[in-house]
């Protein structure tokens, strides 16, 4: 099945309660389903794309600080959709580009790329924190209808660039997220009704310091929301950010070697891991 996967970086589980009403909505009409996700340690950015995206926690990956800046060593949700002949687009931080695609990111270059030998074949990659996030899906729907991949990363960063800024008390984060809930709301009908299955969660929290990086609650509980017919919907689940990779790779039909969650699945069918 095709699959959109939408990192909103630095959304605390704690502000994602509160303030993703559409969301909710979703969830409340049975199209969706919201659990709370630990994410791996440390509770920084590259590190925990890298286990998004490949099922490997920073200490075994050895991307464990931010300043890690080389191609993964692993297998990721690319490398496997590739392999099973799947096509892949990413709308995202250059650190995306970094991990899978080529590095150092030389803007000229890899900014916008049409690949099709590379794990991203298609992507608008950004490097300002503050890049808006209404122009991030708006690249990201160009890709969309472009290309038409089977897996397409989004990755908006306003909401952890607000939260060290400004901390995670702070209007300005929770406006932030309800902003990236607004653009959802314009944007995920239409995925819906195109037939994927939609996943959007985060890569950790924040805390009041304007930062994260620890083991805080506020910096390690993230939000994980699931909507499409391929997903069980089943509450009571515990998923875990290492099972993400997996259980995607899963939805698209991928061979892996990854741990998954069959429970997130409405079929349960697809490669075993």
């Amino acid at each position: 099945m095709k699959t959109i996967l939408v990192v909103l970086d630095g959304l605390s589980n704690q502000v994602a309660q509160h303030a993703m009403g559409y969301l909710y909505a979703e969830c409340a009409q049975g199209k969706g389903q919201y659990y709370v996700m630990t994410c791996e340690l440390p509770s920084l950015s590259r590190p925990l794309y890298e286990c998004i995206l490949t099922g490997v926690p920073p200490v075994k990956s050895g991307i464990i600080h931010n300043g890690v800046n080389r191609l993964s060593n692993q297998q990721s949700l690319f490398h496997y959709a590739r392999a099973a002949g799947l096509t892949t687009a990413a709308a995202a931080y250059h650190w995306v580009s970094e991990l899978y695609n080529r590095t150092p990111f030389t803007a000229a270059r890899d900014r916008h790329t049409s690949a099709p030998e590379l794990p991203i074949q298609y992507g608008h990659f950004y490097s300002d924190d503050r890049y808006p996030d209404s122009h991030l899906f708006e690249d990201a729907e160009s890709l969309r209808l472009q290309h038409d991949p089977d897996f397409l990363l989004i990755h908006p960063m306003n909401i952890d660039d607000a939260g060290h800024r400004y901390g995670l008390s702070s209007p300005q984060y929770r406006n932030s997220a309800r902003v990236a809930d607004g653009l959802l709301s314009h944007w995920m009908p239409g995925w819906l009704e195109a037939g994927y299955q939609v996943v959007v969660t985060a890569d950790h929290g924040m805390n009041n310091d304007r930062s994260h990086g620890g083991i805080l609650p506020e910096e390690t509980q993230v939000p994980l929301f699931v909507f499409g017919a391929s997903f069980s919907l089943q509450a009571e689940l515990m998923p875990l950010q290492t099972e993400l990779c997996g259980t995607l790779c899963t939805l698209l039909g991928a061979e892996h070697d990854k741990p998954l969650c069959r429970g997130l699945l409405r079929l349960n069918k697809g490669p075993a891991a």
